[in-house]
């Protein structure tokens, strides 16, 4: 076989594999929106939809990842290709983890259902999801487009997420102090909210990673974090 030939199959066999990413990349994306708007809507139906849903993401990530090893296994990738391959996977593992942390918060919204409002809590919620979502989006065509500056821009805009949390928690903590009914739904709240920080989190694992493929380094700088809960010792105290 000809090394044109070998190109062209390696080439076929990576396109298939990052078409995998981008379906996946979609599903997560869809299972952000709904679970946040099963949450602020109370849609029971919608919530069971994405924890149902989670199955095609998981299966997904290990199509992706038998993908890969074949590719590997038959194409013998050049240190550029395979650092493309390597990418791919841990693109995939995150994009499992955030689906995960939707269907997490899908789980909560039957519970949160026979609970005390918290009154604009929801909203909040859906609005942090919401930004998390937006961030992915612009994470995946960073992705495509090997944009270097939009990567380095979402890692910037993590830092949002962490303060959203940071508002969130605190504004848990004054409804508890305030009335003992408020402690079991805040509770709820608050493990939704630090899922969906933790969402953020993967999300620039994501565009570190095209950080990485383009310029074959990870970003030098410390990825900045304003998560303030886990360094504070009264807003620790219920930290997961």
């Amino acid at each position: 076989m000809t090394d044109s030939h070998i190109v062209s199959a390696f080439d076929r066999d990576l396109e298939k594999i990052q078409a995998h990413i981008m379906k996946m990349g979609g599903l997560v994306e869809s299972a952000i929106l709904d679970a946040s708007k099963s949450l602020k809507t109370r849609d029971e139906e919608l919530a069971e939809k994405v924890r149902r849903d989670d199955k095609a993401i998981d299966e997904l990530e290990e199509l992706i990842n038998e993908d890969a090893a074949s590719l590997i296994a038959r194409r013998s990738p050049t240190a550029g290709d395979l650092r493309l391959v390597l990418s791919v996977l841990k693109i995939a593992g995150n994009l499992e983890r955030i689906g995960d942390y939707a269907k997490n918060m899908a789980k909560r919204t039957t519970v949160l259902m026979h609970l005390s409002t918290v009154e604009g809590a929801r909203g909040s919620l859906r609005r942090m999801a919401r930004e998390v979502q937006l961030m992915l989006k612009d994470a995946l065509d960073a992705y495509i487009q090997r944009d270097v500056e939009l990567a380095r821009e979402i890692l910037q805009r993590d830092r949002e997420i962490d303060q959203m949390y940071n508002a969130l928690f605190r504004e848990f903590l004054t409804f508890m102090m305030e009335d003992p009914r408020y402690i079991t739904p805040c509770m709820h709240l608050h493990f939704i909210a630090k899922n969906t920080e933790r969402m953020g989190d993967h999300v620039t694992n994501i565009a570190e990673q095209v950080i990485y493929l383009v310029t074959g380094e990870m970003p030098e700088d410390s990825r900045p974090k304003d998560d303030l809960t886990s360094r504070d010792p009264e807003l620790g105290m219920i930290k997961e």
